[in-house]
């Protein structure tokens, strides 16, 4: 997906989440994704695309903590390389870990703390409730600089993020 086709995206987003009602909620049950993915037809993203994580050539743990940080909080990875994400909550309340650009991250963090409860599940996020863990699969496509963060409102704000290097 093109970055004109992530904002026409991500702007149909934050219309839909300007007329949802409150009861809407971020996924709880700690299995990272609600819905199957089906990664043949996975969509081209600027920072990669959703690849099935039992054929992942690497895989990368992750500790997110209620001290909102992320271990390790730097990655580097190749091009072209599909990644198995093993993301585990070691806090109490709930975390999640959206890949993405600076500036999507940035956007969507705005939009939670406008929309706590708006509710989405993508393949470049998983959500983890405390002391759960979950995988997450992505292949990166593009060399570049890419991001990782809580969007949790307060938590991205707080710190809570972490940087890819796809070389």
């Amino acid at each position: 997906m093109n970055g004109t086709t992530y904002r026409v995206r991500f702007a149909a987003l934050v219309v839909t989440a300007m007329f949802a009602t409150p009861t809407l909620s971020h996924t709880e049950d700690g299995d990272g994704h609600d819905s199957e993915i089906d990664y043949s037809t996975a969509e081209e993203h600027d920072f990669g695309k959703a690849s099935n994580p039992g054929v992942a050539v690497r895989t990368i743990e992750v500790e997110m903590t209620d001290q909102m940080r992320f271990t390790p909080s730097e990655l580097v990875v190749s091009k072209g390389d599909s990644v198995r994400f093993v993301v585990k909550n070691a806090g109490e309340v709930l975390h999640e870990m959206v890949l993405g650009t600076r500036e999507g991250l940035e956007e969507h963090a705005e939009l939670m703390k406008r929309f706590p409860g708006m509710e989405h599940d993508e393949p470049n996020m998983a959500h983890v409730a405390a002391g759960q863990t979950a995988e997450m699969g992505w292949q990166f496509t593009r060399a570049g600089e890419f991001f990782y963060g809580c969007l949790v409102p307060g938590h991205f704000e707080a710190g809570m993020k972490g940087r890819i290097v796809v070389q």
